[in-house]
């Protein structure tokens, strides 16, 4: 039975919350007195949908339950996880944990997305002060994996340990902020940019879309993926930062900033900022904004996670930890075709056609020929003796079309393994089972420090011979030892 996690608050973050929760495998009852509340969610839920799917490869939880609840009560109960996300207001959040203590199990976790308050300030009079942490994460929090988790003296080590274990499990990457403050850590930083860039506007400096070109076109691209002391550790040079503090450190006495001020809001520079940022990007609804903006992250964390870096590293290992250990001759069925490749068609797959571009055919036909080399023991192991397969010619037919966030299935039939030869051939399918393209391949086993070919080696050579006695007692498919454009007998 899947766990349940309450979101009270369906605005923006709440919503996102509640995505994050429901495609990691949760029930989700949300409660929210706006009558617009179902819609606003919905919205937030389509985007969720179209993007958070391809941060993780491979099989996805089952989705949860999505409800809604007319009352406070009612979204609580039974569950293991609660998720405040009302106005920026204390008295009204005070209100709000009365109400949900006298409703929630005593073993509940309520997490609040405040922005600016601690978790001392929230835990006033509560009936039950340690169930109250900070849990503040960031837009879009779909797609987004860090949330500051901050704790009070009353919150013992267990539930900050079961916060970042739930957490984790959804994907997302609690960072225990150890003391208390106004705004936590990001927020704060943000605030500081934020200030100057209010005063720019307002002296005239700079427009809105000038100071977004400028974090957008340069440090905005090194912060995803080296952040402020990491970047400056590299522009210290082989001194590192040390040298870079002992260079720009007296720049700090210079009265470059203004951060212990800010300008006045009047109703001029409002309306100032609200034109600029108009002109800036007004062509577009704020839903299209957020569409284009979930995209581009989505590109951004894939790139890192290819290079095992910053959100990228974290996402992978996720991915690992979730990963079924790797099959042994002994798990599978070697008698009938094998099922050991799985996966979804990535957005960046897709072509100017809208579908599944010829490359990725064959990246796909290849993590399916690994799979059965890592289930005949070709491993790290076998590899760094020096010994290893090499793809000589392949054929493949493409039959029907894949789209993005399709999921999809390969087959693999191993024809013959004698010698240094080894030929095989794939079926991928849809999720309905329909085969849509087929490959026949032909590898030559190679002593890579000797740049020749050569017979395997113990295991592989083994666990190949097994197989191959195994699958010879199978039909060979009709589409294999065929030329291009050859029919097969059958069609």
């Amino acid at each position: 039975m899947a766990q349940k996690a309450a979101i009270i608050g369906g605005g923006v973050i709440g919503g996102g919350w509640a995505a994050r929760f429901l495609l990691a495998g949760w029930d989700v009852c949300i409660f929210d007195p706006d009558p617009e509340a179902a819609r606003k969610i919905s919205e937030v839920m389509a985007n969720a949908k179209k993007a958070a799917p391809f941060l993780l490869d491979g099989p996805q939880p089952t989705e949860g339950n999505l409800s809604f609840a007319d009352s406070l009560a009612e979204a609580v109960k039974d569950a293991a996880w609660i998720q405040e996300s009302v106005p920026e207001r204390l008295a009204m959040k005070h209100a709000v944990y009365q109400d949900i203590q006298a409703a929630c199990a005593a073993e509940a976790l309520i997490g609040s997305s405040t922005s600016g308050f601690t978790p001392t300030q929230l835990q006033e009079g509560a009936a039950n002060p340690s169930q109250i942490v900070v849990t503040h994460p960031y837009n879009p929090v779909y797609l987004l994996p860090l949330v500051e988790l901050v704790a009070s003296p009353a919150t013992s080590a267990d539930q900050i340990a079961r916060a970042k274990t739930i957490l984790s499990s959804i994907a997302m990457k609690p960072v225990h902020i150890k003391g208390e403050i106004d705004a936590h850590v990001g927020d704060r930083l943000l605030e500081a940019v934020w200030r100057e860039a209010l005063w720019l506007i307002n002296d005239d400096i700079a427009t809105t879309d000038v100071i977004d070109d400028i974090i957008t076109h340069s440090f905005g691209m090194r912060w995803a993926q080296m952040g402020l002391f990491e970047t400056y550790r590299v522009a210290g040079g082989e001194a590192g930062m040390r040298h870079f503090i002992s260079q720009f450190g007296p720049a700090l006495a210079w009265p470059w900033t203004k951060l212990m001020d800010v300008p006045e809001m009047t109703d001029e520079l409002i309306d100032k900022i609200a034109s600029q940022s108009d002109a800036q990007s007004g062509a577009y609804s704020i839903r299209e904004l957020e569409a284009i903006r979930d995209k581009n992250l989505l590109g951004f964390i894939r790139l890192l996670k290819q290079h095992h870096w910053g959100a990228g590293a974290f996402l992978n290992e996720v991915e690992a930890s979730r990963a079924p250990a790797n099959p042994t001759l002994d798990d599978v069925d070697v008698t009938a075709p094998l099922q050991l490749h799985e996966g979804r068609v990535q957005p960046e797959w897709i072509d100017y056609n809208g579908h599944m571009t010829e490359h990725r055919y064959g990246q796909v036909f290849g993590e399916a020929t690994d799979a059965l080399l890592a289930l005949a023991g070709m491993d790290e192991a076998y590899l760094a003796r020096g010994y290893s397969y090499f793809t000589v010619e392949t054929h493949i037919r493409h039959l029907q079309e894949l789209s993005q966030g399709d999921d999809f299935t390969v087959r693999t039939q191993l024809l013959s393994a004698t010698g240094k030869k080894l030929t095989l051939c794939h079926e991928l399918r849809n999720d309905e089972g329909v085969v849509v393209a087929t490959s026949e391949h032909l590898l030559l086993h190679v002593n890579s420090q000797e740049s020749k070919s050569c017979e395997p080696q113990a295991p592989v050579a083994e666990a190949m011979a097994r197989l191959h006695e195994a699958q010879s007692q199978l039909p060979a498919p009709d589409f294999c030892g065929r030329a291009v454009g050859m029919r097969p007998a059958s069609s």
